[in-house]
């Protein structure tokens, strides 16, 4: 099991989710959402496994550009839009291989261990 924990070090879900395998002491690595962002591979490869684009921006976010995303028709422009600036992203994201959460899912998460 190879555990990602892509998050920010402010967001409480990415803490939760960091506490979550600590006291399960399941070896996990935790990288800065805001500093490393995703590979393009990466962020292909949770987009397929979270279930498309929507899924991943925070829409609760007081944000100008997801005021804007909210009337876009093209998933192919929101995708660009949120690789490039990962803050309009929910966090956590946690990869396990090929499988891929976007917040907090603990009842997830157990199924992988």
């Amino acid at each position: 099991m190879n555990i990602q924990i892509f998050g920010t070090s402010k967001s409480f879900d990415t803490k939760k989710a960091e506490r979550y395998f600590k006291e399960r002491r399941i070896a996990f690595q935790s990288i800065d959402l805001l500093r490393f962002g995703l590979s393009p591979r990466e962020f292909d490869s949770v987009l397929r496994a979270v279930g498309g684009i929507d899924k991943l921006i925070d829409w609760d976010k007081k944000d100008p550009q997801i005021d804007l995303m909210r009337y876009m028709d093209d998933a192919a422009a929101k995708e660009d839009k949120v690789y490039e600036n990962p803050k309009l992203m929910r966090c956590p994201v946690v990869r396990n291989g090929k499988q891929a959460t976007v917040g907090y899912c603990p009842e997830i998460w157990q199924r992988w261990t």
